[in-house]
Formats: C-alpha cells, structure tokens, sequence
C-alpha cells in the first residue's frame, strides 16, 4: 500500500510552502509527508525541512553544480519506488516541471502541472485546479494512476511557521544515476533590473491605463513614496510595447507576486493578470471605469484618471508623511 506524499523543489522557498500544502494534504489522508532533498545539502537544511513540516527528510547527497533533469528523474524515481509514494509534488519550476514530465513518461503515470490548488473533496480524493485557456477558465482535474504526480507554481501556499520542536527522521541515501549524455556547459544568470519583483513587499504596477512610457515616471513617484522596492507591469507594457522588460511583468505568463501591498494603476484586471498578484495581502485599484474586473478584486478602489487621481494621492501621501 502507498502510504507517503514526497515532495521536492530545486528552489529553496517554494520548498517551503509545498511542505505547507503536504502538510495539509497528508493530515487529511493520514499518510507521512517525505521532504526529498536532491543535490547538495546541509545538516541544518535537511533539518529545517522537518520544522517547516516533513515528518521523514530523505537526502540523496548527489553532489551536482546544476540540475540535469535525466539525472534527477532517475534519482526521483528511485525514491518514489523504495517509499511507495502515492502522491509526489514537485516545484513548478523550469528545472521542476522537467523533472515532473519525464518522471511520470518513465513510471508511465500521470502528471498534472501548474497547480494552482491542490485538494482534498467530500470524498477525500485529491484534486487539482489549473489555469487554462490563456487565462479564460479553470480546470478541475484528478488522477486515477499511482504515483500522482503534480507540479504547483509559486506563492500560492504559505508557508508554516519555523516549529524548533517538531521531531522527524534524516534518511541520507546513496543514489548514483547513470550519467546521461547531454551537458551543461554555463549556467548565466539573468540580470535582474533593481529588486526581484517576487520578493517584493510593496509594488507599484501600471498597464495600458498609461499613454506614454514617460508617464511611468508617475508609477515610480508612487513607489518611491511607500517604500516599494520596484514597479510591475500587466503584459501589454512589457511584451507589446516594450517600456518595461520582462523583469517587471506581472501575471499568468510573467512574474507570480505576493507582495504585503499591490497597486494596480490603469489595470483593467483581466485574469491572465489576477492570477499573477490575486495572493497579494492589500490590493488597491486606480482605474477610470468603475465596471473594470480588477475592483473586484481590490480591497480599496478609486474611480478616477489615474492622470488627476495618482497625484492627488502622492499629495496626500506626501502631507500624511510630512
């Protein structure tokens, strides 16, 4: 009988919050959450992963510089095999999602990537919950095949609370995968413009509610003010008309944010746009038709052009902070 959840990611922060969802989703099923740790680790990372909710860690010290996905399926699907997993929920990474897809082509299993919900139904069957269709609509799926196999994107789950008292297990395991025969030759990482934009705690972001690419000036003013780190940005900004880079684009196809405040500057709201910032704490909306899907959204609005409303807000932020 599969008695276990394992779950996994390259990124050290998603990590944390696929334990999060484990957590929850072994409690509900009563079966034991697996932390796998792939690649190099530390004593004190392994035992993180039991305080942030994994009742088992399993380490496979598989000492690499970068992530080869072959490499790491054949060592995912080692471990799948020896704990009997029935639920395996990997990071929607790029490195995560390769991983996920050959995994489950190889144990001839299903997989089911860019969750944004996973859970359990009146019936205690796992479900999950997909944007599709550009953004237009929602999928309910589920699996019928073992293991499950899942990918989860970002900043959608939070993470536990660090608990120091939590007990579990360290398993350090020798997996030797076969050296497979494509190569890594540089990994250069991309140039990011000012703060990370998925790191953020405040963003200012403007869409297509902005005339000119010198009007930003306007959205940077604003974030200067409230101590935001940087300015986002719907897709027409930055992929049509290029007066952001990508570095600054929120949305299905952008950036994933969930910053403690986002305003949204002439942003209609679509949901290709709702679903990169929908987990953001405070949501406030600047937009001059008052039918605009993004109010909906919005925990405080203001109906106005953004032309005689964001400066009359700047005033009064200036005034309030002296």
């Amino acid at each position: 009988m599969r008695n276990m959840i394992v779950v996994y990611s390259d990124d050290k922060k998603l990590m944390l919050e696929l334990l999060a969802k484990g957590r929850e989703l072994a409690d509900g099923l009563n079966k034991t959450l697996v932390g796998l740790s792939i690649g190099k680790s530390t004593s004190e990372r392994e035992q993180d992963l039991i305080y942030y909710g994994a009742d088992q860690v399993v380490s496979t010290g598989e000492d690499q510089d970068y992530v080869k996905a072959e490499e790491y399926s054949e060592i995912l699907i080692k471990i799948i095999n020896e704990l009997s997993a029935e639920i395996v929920i990997i990071g929607n990474t790029k490195n995560g999602k390769e991983i996920a897809a050959r995994t489950a082509g190889d144990m001839d299993t299903g997989c089911i990537t860019d969750c944004s919900k996973l859970y359990l139904n009146e019936n205690n069957e796992m479900m999950a919950e997909r944007i599709v269709y550009g953004g237009n609509a929602v999928a309910v799926q589920s699996l019928t095949s073992s293991p499950k196999i899942y990918t989860m994107i970002p900043r959608v789950t939070d993470a536990l609370p660090k608990d120091e008292q939590r007990k579990g297990e360290i398993i350090k395991k020798e997996v030797t995968p076969a050296v497979s025969p494509s190569k890594i030759i540089k990994v250069q990482e991309k140039k990011v413009e000012g703060a990370n934009i998925e790191d953020a705690k405040i963003i200012i972001a403007c869409g297509r509610g902005v005339k000119k690419k010198e009007d930003i000036s306007l959205i940077k003013e604003l974030a200067d003010f409230l101590h935001g780190e940087t300015i986002g940005c719907s897709r027409p900004i930055s992929a049509d008309l290029n007066w952001l880079s990508e570095d600054h684009w929120v949305g299905l196809s952008g950036h994933k944010v969930k910053p403690h405040i986002y305003v949204a500057v002439g942003i209609s709201g679509q949901i290709q746009h709702l679903a990169g910032m929908r987990g953001s704490d405070v949501i406030v909306a600047f937009n001059k038709d008052p039918e605009a899907p993004i109010f909906k959204a919005a925990d405080y609005g203001v109906v106005g052009d953004l032309y005689q409303a964001l400066p009359l807000f700047i005033q009064k932020i200036k005034q309030k902070m002296g």
